[in-house]
This record gives C-alpha cells, structure tokens and sequence, in this order.
C-alpha cells in the first residue's frame, strides 16, 4: 500500500480539491489548468491522488452506476467516484478504504455545495465497502471498467496494434517514472550516473543517453540540471535529435536546423548539444508564451537558439528564404502515447479530434518541406500511437511526393512500463512513452 502520509494536510481536504479538479476535467479543462488552481502548499498530494483516480476512473464509473441508479451533480460524482477510484483495489489504495470512505465523507461535510449529499455519499460509500467483491465482480465485464479507456480509444489500439493494445493499456496504467536526458557535451552518462549515486538517487541507464530515476525528485534536488547537464525528457523523445541527425555531415560541418514545434524546448536543447558552436538552430512555437520556456531551457545549458514565436505552417510570416539542412517536425496530436505522464488526456480526447489533428500534421508536413535543402532530412514524429497520426500520413506523403525517400527510422514506439516490456520484444528497450518516428529524405533534383 502507498504512503501518502508526509503531508501534513488533511486527507479531507485533499479529496476535496481533487473532487473539484475531477469536476473540471469533465467538463474539458486540461489536467495541469485544474492543479494550477490548487494551492501550492496542497498540490503535490493532490496531483498524486487526482492522477491515480484518472487512471483507475473507468472501474470508478461502473462501480457508481452500480451503486447509484442515476448520476448525482457534477461535483458530488466527482467526489464520490474518486473515492470508489481510490479505494476499489485494496492493495494500490493510497490509504485503507475505510479512511478514504471516511475522508471522503468529510469532504462532503465541509464543502458548502455538497453537504447536502453527505448523507447520499456515506450510504453510497458504505454499502460499497460492505459489497466491495460483488461489485467489483458485477463490474469486471464492463471494457470501460477492465482498461479505464474510453471505447472509441480501445477499439482503435485494436485495429492499430492488434497483436498489442493490451500491453499499451496495461502501460498506460502505470505511473510514468522520472527520465533525464544527459548533456554529453558536459558530461558522461556514466560520471553523471556516480555523481547521483554518491548523493543517494539511484537510477537505471535508457536509449542512448538517458537515465530514469529509480523514485522522482524535484529538479533543484538533482546534480547537475541547474548547471545544464541533465534535462527531464522520456528516453521516447530523446530518440528525435538522435535520430535526426545521425550520419547527417561529416563531424565539425556547420547545420542549419528548425526546431518547428518546438515549446517547450527539450528537443531544441538536445539539438544543441549533439551540434557544434558553428550550427544555427531556429525554434518556432506558435504561442509566445512557451517561447518563453524555450529561451529559459536554452539559458540554463548555456547554448543559444533564434526564438520565433510564429506558426509553422505560415512560413510567409517567418521564414528567410534559407533552406534548413534538418527539420524537425514534432506535430500536434492526440498525445495518446504520454497519457501515463498525462492521464487526464484519455477523457479529455473525442475520437473526431484524430481526423482534425491528422489534417494540421498534413498541412505541417506540406508547408516546411519545401523548406528541406535537396539532400537534407526532415524528421516527422508525433507523441500518438494512433496510426492516422503516425504509419497512415508519412506513407501518404511520401507517395504524394516523388522527392521523399523514407530512411531506416524507429516507426511506432509503444508506451512501455518496466511491469510490461517483457511483451513488447519489437520495442525499444526500457521504460518510455509512445512515440512514431519518420525520417524524409529529400532527394535532390536531377
């Protein structure tokens, strides 16, 4: 059983909170907009809980339809499904479901809008407590309670991944762990990796320069990230500098780069440190806003990117007539491969949002190719196991573009958690998100 008790704030008042952003995810307000509301002093306790009733949210609402015959208010079902969510399965409760019915109870109690449920919430509560087996038993056949997926995302990981939707489901269920990315311009892997050791964070080897940490920790708590040694990225998403310009020029060549979508800057970081002081990378983001988190990354390894907050796909706008030796593509998507990090995304997507999202990475991909030198690469990737995203449009483009070569490149890449990579021997090894990968070649012209 998890141990939530470091904190000093009362349960009570954390269910309360994380009611209250469950409350709002529902209602379409992202995972991270609702924890911002939080106060600080609650938010870390409330993250915890908020993200493992996200996960466990589909056996929460079939365990409710069994206890209650019709929905109650918004907020008094947020509350009383992140109880059931909770304290369903005894051995991951992060407290003994007795205290959560109670805590929850409290909640209730305290809440001005929801007093008047707190008698609704405790019978509720109580009968599920006494009728835990039955229930759950009653429920097990429910594909919503079994996977905690929506049943339009199931049945496209089916059709997608037939040998393997059950592996992502399983992954996607697991709490996503800590991955750093280490700046071997800087440092060793391996010199980094004792360093740690020798402060008491023990950590695991991934990919090629990667290392997770075997329990989180804060940022300023880890050796060497303020200095600009280490940057936390999944072992999934340090593939796309790595991949980019491997074998692209002879070493010490100078490269120009586009980093498109590139807030909140850990690609265009890891760009910059795999290039040499010679090379030009250009960091696009439509929102100036996260242009800003680009310029503070780029500060903190001491490296220098030119900034531009521009959409991508209105090169007019941005865009000096320089062709780039490398493009790097990462697209919007659904996100469907980070939902471990991001557990909120698999309630927030509608299935329609797959054909909207495919069309802007196929404006994406039209706009900047143009833009490719005859010989250079562009690098189309998403963070999406869905193939309309990743397998369906680079083999559209590229035979709607006769000067488009597809180079050896990693395709999709499974959400992979250490409880499941056994199953998945065609995946990279290691702990690590989802990804697709496609690396253009643009063949010069006769």
């Amino acid at each position: 059983m998890n141990d939530h008790t470091h904190t000093s704030v009362p349960l009570w008042q954390q269910l309360q909170a994380v009611a209250q952003a469950l409350a709002q995810v529902r209602r379409g307000v992202s995972g991270t907009a609702a924890l911002d509301a939080v106060p600080s002093a609650l938010r870390p306790g409330v993250q915890a809980l908020l993200f493992q009733a996200l996960r466990q949210l589909g056996r929460a609402q079939a365990l409710r339809a069994q206890l209650a015959s019709r929905a109650p208010a918004p907020l008094p079902d947020a509350l009383l499904c992140t109880a059931l969510a909770l304290a369903w399965d005894p051995e991951n409760a992060p407290y003994e479901p007795h205290t959560l019915v109670n805590q929850a109870v409290e909640a209730a109690k305290n809440t001005r809008s929801l007093a008047m449920q707190a008698n609704f919430l405790n019978a509720c509560l109580r009968r599920f407590l006494r009728e835990r087996d039955a229930l759950v038993k009653a429920t097990d056949n429910d594909v919503h309670a079994k996977w905690n997926h929506p049943e339009w995302w199931i049945k496209r990981l089916q059709k997608d991944h037939p040998d393997h939707w059950q592996d992502i489901l399983r992954a996607n269920n697991q709490a996503a762990p800590m991955t750093l990315r280490v700046n071997t311009a800087g440092i060793s892997r391996d010199a980094l990796k004792i360093d740690w050791d020798n402060h008491g964070l023990t950590s695991q080897a991934v990919g090629q320069q990667g290392l997770v940490l075997d329990q989180a920790h804060g940022v300023r708590d880890i050796p060497g990230f303020a200095e600009g040694l280490c940057s936390v990225q999944d072992a999934a998403a340090q593939c796309a500098s790595q991949l980019l310009l491997k074998d692209l020029a002879p070493a010490g060549q100078a490269l120009r780069v586009l980093d498109a979508c590139a807030a909140p800057g850990g690609k265009t970081a890891h760009l910059l440190e795999l290039l040499n002081d010679t090379s030009e990378v250009v960091a696009l983001d439509i929102d100036p806003q996260r242009c800003e988190r680009i310029v503070q990354n780029m500060q903190r390894i001491g490296r220098t990117a030119k900034v531009i907050a521009a959409d991508a796909a209105q090169t007019k706008t941005w865009w000096d007539g320089q062709l780039f030796d490398a493009i790097l593509l990462d697209a919007p998507c659904t996100a469907s491969g980070i939902v471990r990090r991001h557990p909120d995304v698999r309630w927030l997507r509608r299935e329609a949002d797959i054909d909207k999202l495919a069309a802007i990475q196929k404006n994406l991909l039209k706009q900047l190719w143009p833009l490719v030198k005859p010989g250079g690469r562009l690098l189309y990737c998403t963070c999406s196991v869905f193939s309309a995203e990743g397998e369906n449009q680079a083999k559209t483009f590229v035979e709607h573009n006769t000067n488009a070569r597809l180079l050896p490149s990693l395709g999709h890449l499974r959400p992979q958690s250490v409880a499941t990579s056994a199953a998945l021997t065609d995946n990279l090894p290691g702990d690590h998100d989802g990804f697709y990968y496609a690396l253009l070649e643009k063949l010069p012209t006769s």
